[in-house]
């Protein structure tokens, strides 16, 4: 664009290990066309690596960072990206509990730079809310001006982890929705605990489940995994 902002597609979607129907999931992908996938649940165990990336070609996309190494969350992008640097941060373990993660990014749409980070919190209030803080100061640790995270924030808008990331970040879906708005289940879909949410400097254009979105059926939703994706298209400023 010619004041250097650049249009960015980001999809959050938890994608349960790829233990569904992954041609169904790659199809829901593709007709999105996102530049980046902030993914939840990825493969971690056995060939993990190679089940990712399969997903991602099957997606046209690459992986760009997480898995395995990052417990769980993912970041896959299209070729429009110029990767910076990428870090995977494992969270403090609650004995007895999930081990938990981020998968982080700093990447150029042309002129534009934009820190990512995907996140899969935790089903205990307590450590979801301090892991809120964490996302918080991760996001800042980036050290850049405008970011973009993504995940499935085991929440509804009015808990507390979730307002307290909607009282320092935009929450997408609320400033400009588009679509769908609840996530879970896909086949009895009547709670919002997925969500994208962006810096206030970055335009929220639209953001939404993508249930009448050209080329993504119906069916393909169901059967790929247990919660529905989040479509947000956003106006990123330049540097």
């Amino acid at each position: 664009m010619s004041d250097g902002s650049a249009l960015v597609r980001v999809l959050s979607y938890n994608i349960r290990s790829m233990r569904d129907d992954t041609a169904a999931l790659a199809r829901v992908i593709r007709a999105c066309a996102p530049d980046l996938v902030l993914v939840q649940e990825a493969p971690r165990f056995f060939r993990w690596r190679k089940k990712l990336a399969r997903l991602a070609r099957a997606s046209d996309l690459v992986v760009l960072t997480g898995g395995g190494t990052a417990a769980g969350p993912a970041i896959l992008c299209g070729l429009r990206a110029t990767v910076e640097r990428t870090e995977d941060v494992l969270l403090p373990l609650t004995p007895g509990m999930h081990r938990r993660g981020f998968a982080t990014a700093v990447v150029r749409f042309g002129s534009a730079r934009v820190g990512v980070l995907s996140c899969h919190l935790s089903l205990q209030k307590d450590e979801r809310y301090e892991q809120g803080g964490m996302l918080l100061d991760r996001l800042a640790a980036l050290g850049v001006q405008h970011a973009i995270a993504g995940g499935d924030l085991n929440e509804r808008p009015h808990g507390r982890t979730f307002r307290r990331l909607a009282d320092d970040l935009q929450d997408c879906w609320a400033v400009a929705p588009c679509g769908g708005e609840y996530t879970s289940t896909p086949a009895d879909p009547h709670q919002r605990i997925d969500a994208i949410l962006a810096t206030k400097g970055i335009e929220v254009l639209s953001c939404g489940v993508p249930l009448d979105h050209p080329g993504v059926s119906g069916a393909d939703l169901v059967r790929a995994t247990d919660h529905l994706p989040v479509l947000a298209v956003l106006r990123v400023p330049a540097a």
